[in-house]
Order: C-alpha cells, then sequence, then structure tokens
C-alpha cells in the first residue's frame, strides 16, 4: 500500500515507487482530485476523505478505512510520504503486524515534520529522510527524489510567442493570491517580459484555492498531472510556489523553475519550511529563488537558458 496526500506528498511517493523493489501487487491510497486521478491513471486507487492540516478528528476517521483495506486487501507492506494522512494509516498497521515505512517530505530539510515526530514514538514504523545531514539512530537516509536532477547552462532559441506557467499547487487551505497579483504585469499583454524581450507571452495560471477575482487572468484551479506536465514541458518561463510536487514536475519537465516561498505568517502555509526547501534546490543548482515582492523580469528572462536533465536515479532500498 502506498498512501499519501495529494500534491507535492503524492508526487514524491509516485516518484519514489519506481525506486522501490516490486512486491506482488500495489494498492494506492489518497484524496481525489485532477492530480490523483490522472498521475494515479490505470492503478488501483482508494480514494479516501481529504485529512486537513493538524486535524485530529480527520486522522481519526482514517480507521476504519485502513481496518477495511488490510482485510480486504491482506497488506503486508505501507510506504507513505505523508502528510496527515499517514497518521491515520501508519500506527494501526504497525499494530496489526504491517510492515510500515514513512519518508519525510523532502521539503524538511532541517528537521522532520509534525507528522514525523509524532511517527517516532510509534513501534515498528520504519522512518526515512531525504537528507543525509540530521540521518541518524531514529531516521535513515537511503536518497531524496532530487537526486537524478542535474542542470546544464543551455541557450533556447526564441519562438515568436513565450509560453509561461505559473503553478501554486494544490493545497485546498492556502491561497498565494501575493505571487499571482506580483506576476501579472511582468507576465501579462505589454508587460516587463514583453518589453524586455519584444515578444508577446502566453501564460498558464494554475491557481489552486487562491482566489483570482479581480485580476486580468484565464485561472484554471487544477490540471490533471498529464496537462501540467506537457505545458511545463513547452514552457520557456516557469514560475512556481516552493512547494516538493510542483517543483518536481517542473524538473521532471526538464524546467529550470523559479520558485517563491510562501509565509505563514501571512496565512500562505502552514509554516516556512519553503524557504528551506528553495535554498536546497538553489544549491543543487536545480531552481532559482525569489520573494514575490522583489520578482523581476530579469529574474523570468534570466530563467529560460537552463535545462534540466535527468538521469536514471539509484533504487530507494527500504530497511528490512
Amino acid at each position: 500500500m502506498f498512501v499519501a496526500t495529494t500534491g507535492g506528498h503524492l508526487e514524491q511517493l509516485a516518484n519514489l515507487a519506481a525506486r522501490i523493489p516490486a512486491s506482488a501487487g500495489e494498492l494506492w491510497v489518497t484524496h481525489a482530485n485532477a492530480q490523483s486521478r490522472s498521475l494515479l491513471s490505470g492503478r488501483d486507487v482508494e480514494f479516501v476523505p481529504y485529512v486537513r492540516v493538524r486535524n485530529l478528528p480527520d486522522v481519526v476517521r482514517c480507521l476504519p478505512s485502513a481496518h477495511r483495506l488490510w482485510r480486504r486487501y491482506d497488506i503486508t507492506r505501507v510506504v507513505s510520504t505523508g502528510s496527515g494522512i499517514a497518521l491515520g494509516y501508519l500506527p494501526y498497521l504497525a499494530a496489526r503486524g504491517v510492515e510500515c515505512h514513512y519518508i519525510e517530505s523532502a521539503a524538511r530539510v532541517a528537521a522532520p515534520s509534525v507528522t514525523g515526530r509524532l511517527l517516532q514514538r510509534v513501534p515498528r514504523v520504519r522512518r526515512y529522510t531525504q537528507y543525509p545531514h540530521w540521518a541518524g539512530s531514529r531516521w535513515s537516509f537511503t536518497g531524496s527524489v532530487f537526486d537524478s536532477y542535474r542542470a546544464e547552462a543551455t541557450p533556447r532559441a526564441r519562438a515568436d510567442v513565450l509560453r509561461a506557467v505559473v503553478t501554486v499547487g494544490t493545497a485546498a487551505e492556502f491561497p498565494f493570491r501575493r505571487l499571482i497579483s506580483r506576476l501579472v504585469p511582468l507576465l501579462g499583454p505589454g508587460g516587463a517580459v514583453t518589453a524586455a524581450t519584444g515578444l508577446p507571452v502566453e501564460v498558464l495560471w494554475q491557481t489552486g484555492c487562491t482566489p483570482t477575482d479581480g485580476l486580468p487572468i484565464d485561472a484554471v484551479p487544477f490540471l490533471p498531472a498529464v496537462e501540467l506536465g506537457a505545458a511545463l514541458a513547452a514552457a520557456d518561463i516557469v514560475v512556481s510556489h516552493a512547494g516538493t510536487g510542483s517543483a518536481l514536475a517542473a524538473l521532471a519537465a526538464g524546467r529550470f523553475p523559479v520558485l517563491a516561498t510562501r509565509r505563514a505568517a501571512l496565512g500562505e502555509a502552514g509554516d516556512d519550511h519553503q524557504g528551506e526547501l528553495a535554498d536546497e534546490l538553489v544549491r543543487r543548482g536545480l531552481a532559482a529563488r525569489c520573494e514575490p515582492e522583489t520578482l523581476t523580469a530579469a529574474d523570468l528572462v534570466a530563467s529560460m537558458d537552463t535545462v534540466v536533465r535527468s538521469a536514471h536515479p539509484p533504487a530507494f532500498e527500504l530497511a528490512s
């Protein structure tokens, strides 16, 4: 069983699952939205109610489903990248003797999340960090979702029209209007990017739960993973919130994203871990980081001349 909430957690799990030695069969447990239906098309999936951030009643409501699926499918191993949904399944299944593995999100560069800290207290749950500097007796390190990506400076030929993708992920609770509002005068018709390049810009605005009333854009709240991936691959400019799933989607499409960090104090995220992730990707040379208020056309144009290549990553070995 593979268990994850939608968004970056599910994107990471799909990436890592391909690197985990296969068993006889697999079942995916997540929430239903455009991303999950597209990403998991053709697989056995159980869609379950959404587990909200730090919501204990939602976690408790997972238990009947965990019991039912354990009995129905004879689950022998479960792997999760969180977040709160992991608390609804792993402790129960561990108590039933199922082999349980929790892989902390790559967004957690410095220390485990609340989910990770709680699972440290649960017997028989094996835990993994994606960063060797905080591995130890409680957390193993066997690799990262970013292992297979490398950036190259490669100037791209300009077409008659520049294509841009702006994506703020699939979070249901945290809007990011601050980023969208800043990008409108930069990417919009006759905006700063057009002034800098002499080319018109076509923009795909994937806005999630962000309200866009009053903004002169054609917003698309959610896109199937296949459609978003195709748009990213065709884009000259990619601007994203610094979420793991959105960053991974851009890298997988060969794009060098400009990452804007959300702030918890402004109601844009549950905490400020996005800054740590953005800094890590900058350190790896895989992205540029910006704050929405200081983002310029020059930042966007500069990102166009770097591409990202991927290679076959090593296996992600689970502890026995």
